[in-house]
């Protein structure tokens, strides 16, 4: 070895073992004891093998200070990234990579929203979220050093406040609800080249895979095989011009992966839970990192003796105080996504004299109102931008239309703690009060009891809109001529919700939830075409009983029924004729017919049939997707209606939309199969390789795992889970991609903890020097069942409160 060499070699140790130990300068202490100013008993935090923290104290103020020491110790960069996301301040944190998002989120002005919201909370939740924000920067300064994070950045974290609380709520509006924007940009864009025919077809409202509740499974559902040939439109115009690009042929698979939802929960009553009792099962589906967006933990309220009067088990979101899913003994409760409408689009009439003004509906023009905004930039002068406004929220301009923003993310109210009140219900009907009284994104709530009853609600605000507006939700941009607004929340009273159904099983999957009036308070902005539902309704109402392990082996439910259709089809174009001195077809139908039938990590069959499913949209909607993009980035079919695989059905059973060089349907159908073999095995591998879970291998980093990696060596494998085949895929319960999928599993009867599962993609810390970073992480790959309460204590940190003088 030269000297040179050496010496980079040295430099290299120093930077990457230097490196490390910043890492491990930030780890929390987790034993001994700590003075601390405000409480008004001591309080407990200790943490089993898994890092699982156990809070104890006397009251709830207290217990917000723990749960704020202990997210801040664990998890202060997350809490972080959440309110400056929300607040469109990131770019002052990370720099001008951030400025785009920054642009799209202070359009919003979150921040001044979140001091509004403060400053209308009642008494008790203020002093709560300012005993939260407190527990927060005194966990925070326990650390011995800043977390690794801001030494890469070079920069040093800002005390937490009690609108940065409401700021990670606001963050969540935009994870849940944002895409409707996109959405209705996308339907828009599509409703402008074509006909009124062609986008009733393309876009349906319902289809077969439809599983509501409150209409019985063969009213509401038939193989689609069975259904009937509805005769699509004509062949649009950009199939009919010229034959298949082969460019659209090897399409990027992202917006296919953006275009996924998930979120599975469901209950079933006491008479068909295996012990007698009432049974829940929650895996919320989410974009995956490390660390997991949730942070489990156990609060034990207790009395002067010391004896338990509370306690409440689940996830929480870091950055609030709130457990967002769990079981306190007598309810258990979680939530999927609503996919309800809760943003409309209203396209204003401009003057053409004074683009500043627009047209009100009853006649007068307006000018908008300007807020002058400046974003900061690390390492650069900050940037200012003008946010116009309207009486109906901010202006946006895509092409020729402009457009104002009307978001109930932006009402009074929108934002609050009620969700808190949830951990303290009694029964069912009581928490889903509490649930619609909620200021949170809103959300499918089921919740079950230690009675054995179960029920169902939305929660979190609905938006009261006039009767005449009900039978025609906005899923298009609305003039504002007539826009008739809305008229604040609906009641709780007011809002959907079923108590111990008949068939004493409740579902939700991101899924169009009822089929009757009821369905018109919550609207859709797209929701899941439903095979994912319909599959676990069939499930749940094909077994008499469920246990908890029952309930998990759902959860990790990889049958792939979605594409049976595409099967047969594939099976019935390779004839022997077919494959007659073409070996690679004969090879693809040894290969579908051999299929288990499942997307496992080791399922050669799903993969081939997943690449010809490709294929077919491909050909049938690259190039609208491509046209669609042009209008306004991410825009795409996908985007605009959830049912394209719906549609396709229809196209297949109809032998429809053969596009221009192929002699007819059976031609057509082997050049597609002909093409997902050539994407398979373009890189040399042969077909039998093939396997599902090397194309959905896992991809969940820490946000700095690649950006940072170049600075610090090492720093990626350091950031990242292991990258690890995945089973599972969209249609089915076990939604799966390489960064999206559920972020929790969690299976609980109310008063029967003991016996509950909950696991998560990785672990309680966010520090990679910590043992908890990927603690557990092994669990939820392997869909294996780990219990939910903590285990024995291995660390125990006591918070002492000051004497007073």
């Amino acid at each position: 070895m030269t000297r040179a060499v050496a010496l980079c070699v040295a430099v290299l140790l120093s930077i990457t073992f230097g490196g490390y130990a910043l890492v491990r300068a930030s780890l929390p202490p987790l034993d001994g004891t700590r003075v601390v100013s405000g409480l008004d008993a001591q309080v407990v935090i200790e943490r089993d093998a898994l890092g699982v923290p156990t809070l104890v104290g006397r009251t709830p103020t207290d217990l917000a200070y723990a749960m704020g020491f202990a997210h801040a110790q664990d998890r202060f960069f997350q809490m972080d990234l959440l309110r400056r996301v929300a607040a469109g301040e990131l770019a002052a944190l990370v720099g001008p990579s951030a400025i785009d998002t920054d642009r799209r989120h202070r359009l919003h002005r979150f921040r001044a929203r979140a001091q509004l919201a403060a400053a209308a909370l009642d008494s008790t939740s203020r002093h709560l979220l300012e005993r939260y924000a407190a527990g927060v920067n005194d966990g925070l300064a326990s650390l011995q050093s800043r977390p690794f994070e801001y030494w890469l950045l070079r920069s040093r974290p800002e005390r937490w406040s009690v609108e940065d609380s409401l700021l990670v709520v606001y963050a969540m509006y935009f994870d849940l609800q944002y895409q409707e924007l996109q959405r209705t940009l996308a339907r828009a864009a599509l409703h402008e080249r074509v006909s009124m025919p062609l986008f009733a077809f393309l876009a349906p409202a319902a289809s077969h895979w439809d599983a509501p509740l409150d209409q019985p499974p063969s009213a509401t559902s038939s193989p689609p095989h069975s259904v009937n040939c509805a005769l699509p439109p004509p062949t649009p115009d950009w199939l009919r011009a010229t034959p298949l690009a082969p460019a659209a042929l090897n399409r990027d698979a992202g917006s296919e992966t953006a275009a996924m939802v998930g979120s599975n929960g469901w209950a079933v009553d006491a008479m068909h839970g295996a012990d007698g009792h009432a049974i829940l099962a929650s895996d919320m589906h989410l974009g995956l990192s490390l660390p997991n967006i949730w942070y489990r933990v156990s609060v034990d309220m207790r009395d002067r003796l010391g004896s338990v009067s509370h306690r409440v088990t689940g996830v929480s979101l870091p950055g609030t105080p709130a457990i967002v899913a769990g079981s306190n003994g007598r309810i258990a409760w979680v939530f999927t996504n609503s996919y309800g409408n809760f943003i409309d689009l209203v396209e204003l009439e401009v003057d053409p004299r004074d683009p500043s003004r627009f047209r009100m509906p009853d006649g007068h023009w307006t000018h908008a109102s300007v807020h002058r905004e400046s974003i900061a930039v690390r390492g650069a002068a900050p940037i200012e931008m003008d946010v116009a406004d309207s009486p109906w929220g901010p202006l946006i301009t895509v092409g020729a239309h402009r457009y104002a923003v009307h978001w109930i993310a932006h009402e009074a109210g929108a934002v609050d703690f009620g969700l808190e009140k949830l951990a303290d219900a009694d029964d069912v009907p009581g928490a889903l009060t509490m649930g619609a009284e909620s200021g949170i994104p809103s959300q499918n709530l089921i919740v079950v009891d230690n009675q054995g009853h179960i029920g169902w609600t939305i929660a979190g605000p609905l938006p009261r809109r006039p009767q005449t507006d009900l039978a025609t939700m906005p899923d298009l941009p609305v003039r504002s001529d007539v826009y008739p607004g809305w008229d604040g929340f609906l009641s709780p009273a007011e809002h959907p919700r079923m108590i111990d159904p008949t068939s004493g099983r409740l579902w939700a999957a991101n899924n169009r939830q009822l089929i009757g009036a009821e369905q018109m308070k919550i609207g859709d902005s797209g929701s899941d075409v439903g095979a994912r539902a319909t599959q676990i309704r069939d499930t749940l109402l094909a077994h008499e009983r469920m246990s908890e392990r029952d309930m998990l082996a759902l959860q990790t439910d990889d049958r792939a029924l979605w594409i049976e259709p595409w099967r047969r089809l594939a099976l019935d174009a390779l004839d022997d004729a077919a494959i007659e001195a073409r070996p690679q077809r004969a090879q693809y139908r040894r290969l579908v017919e051999q299929w288990n039938g499942r997307a496992d990590v080791d399922a050669v069959g799903y993969t081939l049939l997943r690449a010809f499913y490709t294929a077919l949209y491909d050909a049938w909607f690259g190039k609208l997707d491509a046209e669609l993009a042009q209008v306004h980035p991410g825009l795409g079919y996908r985007v605009a209606t959830s049912r394209s695989l719906a549609v396709m059905e229809t196209l297949t059973r109809c032998h429809a939309w053969v596009p221009p060089g192929f002699i007819d349907w059976h031609a057509f159908i082997l050049e597609r199969i002909d093409r997902a073999i050539g994407a398979l095995t373009q890189d040399g591998m042969p077909l039998q390789a093939a396997r599902w879970g090397e194309h959905n291998r896992a991809a969940i980093a820490h946000p700095f795992a690649h950006t940072m990696a170049a600075h610090v060596p090492l720093l990626d494998s350091l950031l990242s889970a292991p990258n690890e085949p995945l089973p599972g895929d969209k249609h089915m319960p076990r939604v799966q991609a390489p960064s999206f999928g559920a972020s929790e599993r969690m299976v609980v009867s109310a008063g029967h903890e003991a016996q509950a599962i909950l696991t998560m993609p990785g672990g309680q810390s966010g520090n990679p020097a910590s043992p908890y970073f990927l603690a557990g992480h092994d669990h939820w790959v392997h869909g294996d069942a780990s219990p939910l309460l903590p285990g024995p204590s291995v660390h125990r940190l006591q918070l002492i409160p000051e004497k007073r003088p």
